[in-house]
């Protein structure tokens, strides 16, 4: 089993941090600050609150003088460069929130997001005062060095994951928007992720905004279009109808619905948590002109409470002729995930093309045995 996360900030990386910060500030204590960082309960503490114990150890043996504790940071930045480095942004976030820090605090941020990322730290200034902060994202909007201008968008993300949420882009994404207009034709593909990423959070909220942007956007820019296309991945997999048109997914029509037959099987019947099974479907698509489709499937799976909840998967999204019959397998696992456990129960699997269920079937997930182990 790979090492969690949280194991890159040991003894060794403390060790190699310290000795950097000695090099250049001669006072700094490397021992002591590795024995109070990794102070009880260490073991117990998980990546975020490894990464703020290593920050504020640091303040407590850097100068207390935040510029100047800065100047230490800056001299060994060069090569502290990676994820493991998110505790320089942090320490701007902990040590640099007062209102006389401000002006050093964004340079600051501006220097470190290109070696680690900025897109958390930046949140808790967002929240203290967004108008000034979406001013200064503004200008970093417009930056030359694509981390930056990423971090524009990223630190502006209402729902950002790991990150702080921002209600009041959550309430009324208006002030965001300008910030987006100005990237939506970047050249570069880590920060078009990013304003997707934005939109589609903003559209979790927001439904008719996004739709409203994406037809403005839609069809004058190549990088533009790849950004329309992938923040409204979540309105297309709701298949709100005008974005399944903005994007030619073919409709229902009166008197000739898009599927005329389907079918959905799933095997085995019964299994166990940690098993697999293979799942099999075959439609018909209208006859006419072709059409564009997008099938998935989706699962009920089993919660806790005994309640279900959706979850959709992609198995194709192309354009086919009219009268086309297709048919696929996907292999399906069952063994839990970081990010979902599955629940006994009876789960029902369905078959969707363009949002609407065309076939469904259902299997029996039982328990694991009592080892932990699949029968």
């Amino acid at each position: 089993m790979a090492e969690p996360l949280k194991a890159m900030y040991n003894k060794e990386f403390l060790r190699s941090l310290g000795t950097k910060i000695h090099a250049v500030y001669g006072s700094f204590d490397t021992d002591g600050f590795t024995a109070t960082a990794m102070r009880e309960p260490w073991e117990e503490l998980e990546l975020k609150a490894r990464m703020r114990r290593i920050t504020e150890t640091l303040g407590t043996y850097l100068p207390s003088h935040y510029e100047e504790a800065l100047n230490i940071l800056y001299a060994i930045d060069k090569d502290c460069v990676g994820f493991p480095y998110l505790i320089f942004p942090d320490f701007v976030e902990v040590f640099g929130g007062k209102e006389e820090h401000w002006e050093l605090s964004m340079a600051a941020l501006e220097r470190f997001t290109p070696k680690s990322s900025a897109e958390f730290a930046v949140r808790p200034f967002m929240l203290r005062d967004p108008q000034r902060m979406m001013k200064q994202m503004l200008i970093w909007a417009e930056h030359p060095d694509e981390h930056v201008r990423r971090l524009a968008s990223e630190g502006s993300r209402p729902r950002l994951p790991w990150g702080q949420a921002l209600p009041v882009f959550k309430r009324d994404p208006s002030p965001v928007l300008p910030l987006l207009e100005k990237l939506k034709a970047d050249p570069s593909l880590y920060v078009r992720k990013s304003v997707a990423n934005n939109l589609n959070d903003i559209a979790k909220d927001h439904p008719a905004v996004v739709i409203e942007t994406a037809r403005r956007w839609k069809g004058n820019n190549v990088n533009t279009d790849w950004i329309v296309r992938h923040g409204c991945r979540s309105l297309i997999r709701k298949a709100a109808p005008e974005i399944m048109e903005l994007f030619g997914y073919a409709p229902e029509e009166s008197g000739a619905p898009l599927v005329t037959a389907a079918v959905l099987a799933a095997e085995p019947a019964e299994l166990r948590i940690g098993d697999h099974c293979e799942l099999q479907y075959a439609l018909t698509i209208r006859e006419g002109e072709p059409v564009r489709i997008r099938i998935e499937y989706g699962i009920d799976f089993v919660k806790a409470g005994g309640k279900t909840s959706r979850k959709l998967f992609l198995l194709s999204d192309k354009t086919v002729p009219g009268g086309s019959r297709l048919s696929g397998a996907r292999t399906h696992r069952w063994a839990d995930l970081t990010t979902r456990r599955h629940y006994p129960g009876q789960h029902t699997l369905t078959l969707l093309v363009n949002g609407r269920e065309a076939a469904s079937t259902s299997l029996l997930l039982e328990p694991q045995n009592e080892r932990g182990t699949v029968q």
